[in-house]
């Protein structure tokens, strides 16, 4: 039914979730794992006392996407799934909308995604990117929503 799963994972419990999901739906339907890392590049004011560069800034970024995607894909390949490790820079567009258009590049036929569970407030202020990739994914989504915290 499933043969290529698009994970986004960005280092959370949450999408340590998803990632959980998804590894068993992909020994389940015999699939493999498309692992993505979204590096959004927030709009800030620039101010002369910032310790580092925007250069600088953006590398610590990407080298923080890549050791998520490279202990993913470890925990994919120890539980004998095939998987590769793609990442992607968003400069203009929301997170959501990043991976819904990669699960279309990359031929997935199914987008599991791990969720916050924010609402009310939390959710107007912080957005949703489970929400937008919902709305926008080309193909099914399987939302893993975190458990409430007690």
């Amino acid at each position: 039914m499933y043969r290529r799963i698009l994970v986004p994972i960005d280092g959370s419990d949450a999408g340590q979730r998803g990632l959980d999901a998804a590894c068993a739906m992909a020994r389940a339907f015999d699939a493999s794992l498309v692992l993505l890392h979204v590096v959004e590049h927030p709009t800030m004011v620039a101010d002369a006392s910032l310790a580092m560069t925007w250069e600088q800034f953006g590398e610590s970024l990407r080298e923080h996407g890549k050791g998520v995607l490279a202990r993913a894909h470890e925990a994919a390949t120890a539980a004998g799934i095939a998987s590769e490790t793609w990442i992607v820079e968003a400069y203009t567009s929301r997170v959501g909308e990043v991976i819904a258009q990669q699960a279309t590049e990359h031929r997935c036929d199914l987008v599991v995604v791990g969720s916050h569970g924010l609402h009310g407030i939390e959710r107007v202020l912080l957005g949703s990117d489970a929400e937008r990739v919902v709305r926008l994914s080309p193909v099914p989504v399987l939302v893993v929503r975190q458990a409430p915290s007690t």
